[in-house]
């Protein structure tokens, strides 16, 4: 490959091992030094993949898909370059590829499976051309970087441009994504739950509180129909002017169960004769209606890859999610459950996750306004924080750098919050104090801090 690859791979190799070393990420910033070494390093890697490129955009679950996805591919044994961090942009992409090259620029890869912010997708298809995209939802995210979700769909729509051969699957729940999509012009696979679910947010139209970006027709601007929302503008919704409505659903969840977990069957549609049949029974030993959604994407998008699918329910069983997506720590008696919410559908999902442990519980709330996370918080008003009125819940903390805004926000629905700014400080304290089952809840730069204290507090 010559002498420049090989010193962009060794060099951002070295970066890497230091900044680990240091107790830093250093994705990012390896990607970057060898994209500055050589700025076609990134294409030329991904021309050496040997099957699908599989992307995955959408404000919410991408990590939790992509990473779905990576476990799928390589519990069929294939060997599959992927960023598990969420390091999604242009620089961290490339640093997925040049970290799984050998030095002389070789990559031995069977498949890429890459996560992409929506904003970076313009910057990183240029390099390559994505075979499979999962478009998982598009809800309202920081606003002063990404702007209003029209902002965000131009993006998607110009990179869409870019790779007219590209399949998408996309979530047909979502009237934003599936506008997008098909006016893309581009092949659809979707995924959907067609059933309003006992026990979930589920609810007819019009008994929620919750902000919903779709309300209205993409298409003619009419106010869209829903029979029943899951949560924000996610359920079966149609327009009543211009016959725009939800898509028919290829890979569908059914007989759903919250119970000790997730549990359902996925009904897939035959292409040809448009007939259902059962594909597949579900149970994961995991928290959250939201991750059906996950599971469904992750195994519509392996399908359309034409990628075998014999070992899905045991990748399933042994799935540990380690990024701070539900991922769980035992430290000493206690339990502690990390997770990420950066926007008001997240966090409302995630209240509903934590509500779904009817067991006593302490609820630390970490929130930062770095660049990364969006100057903005005015979001926190348009999260459902009144339903954390429950007596199950034994505390709350508020931390971070906005602790006093979040301890604000809680006060107006009359809720009380201990505060204590350092989270390491405050996860000490609810340790020492708590009842043993701890919740953290992190917008975005605190989730790889927040993961590193109790991670070494596991440790001992």
């Amino acid at each position: 490959m010559g002498i420049r690859t090989t010193a962009a791979i060794v060099s951002a190799r070295a970066l890497s091992s230091f900044c680990k070393i240091a107790g830093k990420q250093g994705v990012t910033m390896a990607g970057k030094l060898a994209m500055k070494i050589d700025p076609g390093i990134l294409k030329r890697l991904a021309s050496q993949v040997k099957g699908e490129i599989i992307v995955t955009c959408g404000t919410n679950g991408k990590t939790t898909t992509n990473n779905l996805i990576c476990s799928a591919l390589e519990a069929e044994g294939r060997k599959v370059v992927c960023n598990h961090t969420g390091s999604n942009m242009l620089m961290g992409v490339a640093a997925a590829f040049v970290l799984s090259a050998s030095p002389g620029g070789r990559l031995d890869a069977d498949n890429a499976v890459i996560e992409i912010d929506e904003a970076s997708t313009v910057r990183v298809f240029p390099h390559f051309k994505p075979d499979v995209c999962v478009l998982t939802n598009l809800f309202r995210d920081q606003l002063d970087r990404y702007g209003e979700i029209d902002i965000t769909m131009d993006l998607l729509r110009k990179a869409f441009d870019m790779a007219p051969e590209m399949r998408i699957v996309v979530n047909g729940d979502d009237s934003l994504s599936t506008y997008l999509a098909q006016e893309s012009g581009h092949p659809l696979v979707t995924y959907g739950i067609s059933e309003q679910v006992p026990g979930a947010q589920g609810h007819a139209a019009g008994g929620t509180h919750e902000i919903r970006e779709g309300q209205f027709c993409k298409r003619c601007g009419n106010r869209l129909e829903y029979r029943f929302y899951h949560y924000s503008q996610l359920g079966v919704y149609h327009c009543p002017s211009c016959g725009f409505g939800r898509p028919e659903i290829d890979y569908d969840a059914c007989h759903i169960s919250l119970k000790d977990g997730l549990c359902f069957d996925v009904a897939e549609r035959s292409p040809d004769q448009g007939a259902r049949k059962k594909a597949l029974s579900i149970r994961a030993n995991y928290r959250g209606f939201y991750n059906i959604y996950n599971i469904l994407a992750c195994y519509a998008a392996v399908r359309t890859a034409g990628i075998p699918t014999d070992h899905f329910g045991s990748m399933l069983d042994a799935y540990n999610p380690e990024n701070g997506r539900n991922e769980q720590f035992r430290i000493g008696p206690a339990k502690v459950l990390l997770n990420l919410a950066k926007n008001p559908a997240g966090f409302n999902q995630n209240i509903s996750s934590v509500m779904e442990d009817t067991s006593p519980k302490d609820l630390i709330i970490v929130i930062n306004d770095n660049a990364q996370d969006g100057r903005d918080i005015s979001w926190l008003w348009d999260v459902d924080f009144d339903r954390l009125c429950d007596g199950s819940i034994r505390s709350i903390t508020v931390s971070g750098l906005r602790c006093q805004d979040m301890r604000l926000r809680l006060k107006y629905v009359s809720i009380h919050a201990d505060l204590i700014e350092d989270v390491k400080s405050a996860i000490e304290q609810r340790l020492k104090d708590g009842c043993g089952n701890l919740y953290v809840l992190v917008n975005y730069t605190a989730l790889y801090s927040t993961h590193n204290i109790l991670k070494a507090m596991e440790k001992g």
